[in-house]
């Protein structure tokens, strides 16, 4: 998460443009968090960008660690109900 830090350089400007619905939007939750809309949109963002490169981030482990990590990968799930419904469930997209 962003952290604040009193030593930071100055605050930059960024400027974009939006529809009067995706305004009103932005503002109704940022004013239901009692949050400003910069600061929502700026942290909503923020948040974004770290999953976005989180997600692209590459992971090293050595080799014993990988064969463990494979042998969990190559071993079935126990046949459960739980298991049955989950996999008998059609997915919201395909409904």
């Amino acid at each position: 998460m962003i952290q604040a830090h009193t030593n930071e350089t100055p605050s930059v400007s960024i400027n974009i443009r939006a529809k009067a619905k995706q305004r009103d939007l932005i503002d109704q939750a940022a004013e239901r968090l009692g949050r400003s809309r910069s600061d929502f949109m700026l942290e909503a963002a923020c948040r974004e960008a770290e999953d976005v490169l989180l997600d692209q981030a590459f992971f090293t482990v050595d080799e014993g660690t990988f064969a463990q990590f494979q042998t969990l990968l190559d071993q079935p799930l126990p046949p459960t109900d739980k298991l049955r419904r989950l996999l008998k469930t059609k997915a919201p997209w395909d409904q």
